[in-house]
């Protein structure tokens, strides 16, 4: 047994979207999660910058005691992952990109025609590619960049007309030309958007990593007995920027549950003055 919180992060509000599932499937666990809501979005940014940003922060979570590392974000997943891993080897790192890249390999017929959409760091890494084609390497993988939809949802544009337009601009063309029958929804920011991307593109069946890597999660507090039992912590939520969009966001993703969102600045923090 091991009471002390989960560590989430992500760039913004969009890591928020794994929260629900852990909680359906884990409810004895707690949380501590971070969006980098000043920052936001990573997805067009430098992989150097990336990477400071998420050592950044991923040593906040060490220094709050975390038992578990989430990277909530396919960006940071994409180029980050094996560096964390890296820095904190006590602690457990688990990136979103592996467990959605075994659920398409194993769920995949030989005739699926399959997408992928997420920043373009994600998509320029090739990260689901590899891990999907290593497991199924006579799987056809597309891919397309969609670097306005996390800037617009963390605006709150996600339900409206300027939001399907976006979403048409971008998957119009990429659905038809390479017949798209399944899409994974590469940036855990996407699941906010998923209920219009269905309305427009009915017979496309979603694969959701923010649900898929929950698996994974609960996989390891297994195998190292560390599964949390009557804690009596209380779920954290902190943000480098307090705007009224992340507010809104966390009320609607938790309209039954109260939570707090505290202010944190990370900008003071030296990267180098977390010991191993």
């Amino acid at each position: 047994m091991d009471n002390r919180p989960i560590g989430f992060f992500d760039s913004g509000l969009g890591g928020l979207t794994c929260i629900p599932y852990l909680t359906a499937a884990l409810p004895e666990e707690k949380i501590i999660y971070f969006g980098d809501t000043a920052r936001t979005p990573y997805g067009s940014k430098a992989v150097s910058t990336i990477k400071t940003f998420s050592m950044q922060i991923a040593d906040f979570l060490v220094r709050n005691d975390v038992k578990m590392i989430v990277i909530a974000c396919n960006t940071v997943s994409s180029t980050c992952l094996s560096d964390l891993q890296e820095r904190f080897p006590q602690v457990p790192v688990v990136g979103i990109i592996d467990p959605a890249a075994k659920r398409v390999a194993r769920s995949c017929g030989s005739d699926c025609r399959l997408g992928i959409i997420g920043t373009k760091v994600t998509i320029r890494s090739q990260a689901y590619n590899r891990l999907i084609n290593e497991i199924r390497p006579e799987l056809e993988v597309h891919t397309a960049p969609c670097p306005a939809f996390v800037p617009l949802i963390e605006e709150g544009i996600i339900k409206n007309d300027i939001m399907d337009m976006t979403i048409k601009y971008y998957l119009d063309d990429f659905i038809l030309e390479n017949r798209i029958d399944t899409l994974v929804l590469g940036c855990t920011h996407y699941p906010l958007i998923r209920d219009s991307i269905e309305r427009l593109y009915p017979d496309l069946r979603i694969i959701n990593p923010s649900e898929e890597i929950i698996n994974s999660i609960k996989e390891i507090l297994e195998e190292r007995d560390m599964l949390a039992s009557g804690s009596d912590l209380e779920n954290m939520f902190y943000a480098s920027d307090l705007s009224e969009n992340f507010t809104n966001m966390i009320e609607t993703i938790f309209a039954h549950t109260p939570v707090k969102v505290h202010f944190k600045n990370l900008d003071l923090i030296d990267i180098n003055s977390t010991k191993k």
